[in-house]
């Protein structure tokens, strides 16, 4: 009699679940902004330290590297790390979007907007 009534089940059960994929988006980005991640070049002498949003925090220099006749390698050893860092924060960005994805039963690979 009510054939439909199916349908709006199944409509219910996708605005939920789009819901909860919402809810959990926002919270994620909530945290990003206190996951942390640590660049470094050098072999450790440079450190830089940003959020999985890639927000620059920190910035740790072995003062054994300060010398002015090598001003471009340290100039280049603190972009290093700053460059390290941020690749790190996309990597984990995109690592906890693939968490909740797999969760939700979506692709691993879907791109959702950042």
């Amino acid at each position: 009699m009510f054939k439909g009534l199916g349908a709006m089940g199944d409509m219910a059960k996708m605005m939920k679940a789009a819901q909860e994929m919402k809810t959990r988006m926002e919270n994620l980005q909530e945290e990003m902004h206190r996951m942390m991640v640590t660049g470094e070049s050098g072999a450790g002498l440079v450190k830089a330290t940003c959020t999985a949003k890639g927000e620059l925090k920190t910035l740790d220099i072995d003062p054994s590297i300060f010398n002015a006749d090598e001003k471009e390698v340290v100039e280049d050893l603190i972009l290093a790390a700053i460059k390290d860092a941020q690749q790190k924060a996309s990597d984990k960005a995109q690592e906890e979007m693939s968490k909740i994805t797999q969760e939700m039963g979506l692709p691993a690979d879907m791109k959702l907007p950042f």
